[in-house]
């Protein structure tokens, strides 16, 4: 299935609701993409510019885990896409990026939260 660009600058703020921790294939090895870099989910919190509807999403990022993005930060999200996927019956929603960063610059060493295991949500269902 083919990826959807999404314009950022047409949402509101996002929001860091859970820090970036190593996303999981379901023996708990740390899932890499095509081109073996690893993979970090990190949960956002869209708010969107009109309307009151608030998503939480999991964004995945390949590469170096992102720094300085703490629970609360709000974020800048480079070339976010959604992807449509189904498998085995299931089907669902989710969304890469290039990189996340914090708004206001990283945080000081040792500022972010320490890497949880397990991805969560609609990111650890898609494909590699």
């Amino acid at each position: 299935m083919q990826n959807t660009p999404i314009d950022t600058n047409r949402l509101g703020p996002l929001w860091c609701s859970m820090p970036p921790e190593p996303r999981k294939s379901p023996d708990g090895a740390q899932r890499k993409d095509r081109e073996g870099n690893l993979q970090w989910v990190t949960s956002v919190t869209v708010v969107p510019k009109e309307g009151r509807r608030v998503e939480n999403i999991d964004v995945v990022v390949s590469g170096l885990q992102p720094q300085g993005i703490t629970a609360g930060a709000e974020v800048k999200i480079i070339n976010l896409e959604s992807n449509k996927w189904a498998v085995d019956g299931r089907s669902g929603e989710s969304y890469r990026a290039d990189e996340i960063t914090p708004v206001n610059g990283p945080a000081a060493p040792g500022g972010s939260a320490a890497p949880a295991s397990g991805a969560r949500g609609k990111a650890s269902g898609g494909e590699s």
